[in-house]
Order: structure tokens, then C-alpha cells, then sequence
């Protein structure tokens, strides 16, 4: 027995062994688990990530794009606003302006009457106001309505009375209580009119 324990041969496994857990997990797992995708799904996935970056882009250009034209679209509203203004200030200031005028010759017819200027002076003042207060209103669009001799029109004239007439002004008006006038289609006042209407008698006469 001795003998053959001296021929026993001893057998050393001289391979390196890997003894850090960690290490041969991570072998197992790349070894386990391939990558299985083919190229063109790869390529596939690519091109969708491409893709949304791009409609990213695209939508952050927009956002830009919108509040830029929001602010010019406020500024453009207030020059027009303030242009609106400004034009509404020059009309006022020069209606004003052509009422000047107006103040003046009532001074002056004022001051005629005071002194005891004669009757004629006075009226001629007086026509001198109304002349300059027509010529303001006329600058300013102002339009004065023809009503004495035109066809009762209820959008024009107000009838405040009636009075018998010869059958050709039957409905037509044929004395003015106060004028009428317009700016452009508005109407500021209508006309406060008298309006004729032909006795029973005359308006059947032509029918006979």
C-alpha cells in the first residue's frame, strides 16, 4: 500500500477562477441575453426619435413665430389707436377753431346793443353770427335738411302741427318750426314742420 501511495499522481487544476460574484453575473447576462433586434428596427427607432426632435423643433419655431405676431399685432393696434386719437383731436380743436368767430360777432352784437346802436347795426350783427355758426357746421359735415315744399317724410320731419292748403301742398310741409340737419346718413335732428292737408272738398274736386 505504501508503494502505491508513491505512485499516486497529483493533478493541479491551474485554471484562473473568477471569484468576483458581480463579474460573472454580468458574463452570464451578455451571454444570456443577446441583442436580438435586427438592423432595421434599430434604423426604424432612430428615425422616430429623428422625427419627434424635429416636431419639437418645429413647434418651439411656432411658439415663436405666434408671440412675435402677437406683439406686432398689439403695436400696430395702438398706432391706430393713437392715430384714431389724434385725428379726433384735429377735428375737435378745428371745429372749435371755426366757432371762434362766432364768439366774436356775439361780443360785438353785445356791445352794439349796449351802446344803442341803431336796430339795422344790431340785426346785421345777429346775421353775422348765424352766417359764421352755418359755416362752422358746414366744415365740420354738417348738412342742413330742405324741408318748406318737400313731401311730408316721417325719417325727415318731425309734424309738430297741420293747416288747411291748396290740394298741390296737400302732405307736403309748408312752414318750418326748426331746422333740420344731418351728418353724412346719420340724422342729428329732423325737421320740425308744419305739414298742409286740402280740405274734403278740394281734394275731390279734381276727381270730378
Amino acid at each position: 500500500m505504501g508503494e502505491e501511495g508513491k505512485d499516486e499522481l497529483r493533478v493541479t487544476d491551474r485554471r484562473r477562477i473568477y471569484l468576483d460574484p458581480e463579474d460573472a453575473e454580468q458574463a452570464n447576462e451578455e451571454v444570456q441575453t443577446p441583442n436580438l433586434k435586427p438592423k432595421y428596427v434599430e434604423e426604424l427607432e432612430a428615425r422616430t426619435q429623428a422625427a419627434e426632435r424635429q416636431v419639437h423643433d418645429v413647434q418651439s419655431r411656432f411658439e415663436q413665430l405666434r408671440a412675435q405676431l402677437q406683439r406686432e399685432t398689439d403695436e400696430t393696434r395702438q398706432r391706430l389707436n393713437r392715430s384714431a386719437d389724434e385725428r379726433a383731436a384735429n377735428a375737435k380743436a378745428t371745429f372749435i377753431a371755426d366757432f371762434l368767430p362766432v364768439l366774436d360777432n356775439l361780443q360785438r352784437a353785445i356791445d352794439a346793443v349796449s351802446d344803442n346802436a341803431p336796430r339795422e347795426a344790431i340785426l346785421e350783427g345777429i346775421r353775422s353770427i348765424a352766417n359764421s355758426i352755418q359755416n362752422a357746421l358746414t366744415n365740420a359735415g354738417v348738412e342742413q335738411l330742405t324741408a318748406v315744399g318737400e313731401t311730408f317724410d316721417p325719417e325727415l320731419h318731425e309734424a309738430v302741427d297741420t293747416a288747411d292748403s291748396e290740394p298741390e301742398m296737400d302732405g307736403k310741409v309748408i312752414s318750418e318750426y326748426s331746422r333740420g340737419f344731418r351728418m353724412g346718413d346719420r340724422l342729428l335732428r329732423p325737421a320740425r314742420v308744419k305739414v298742409g292737408r286740402a280740405a274734403e272738398q278740394a281734394r275731390k274736386a279734381p276727381e270730378e
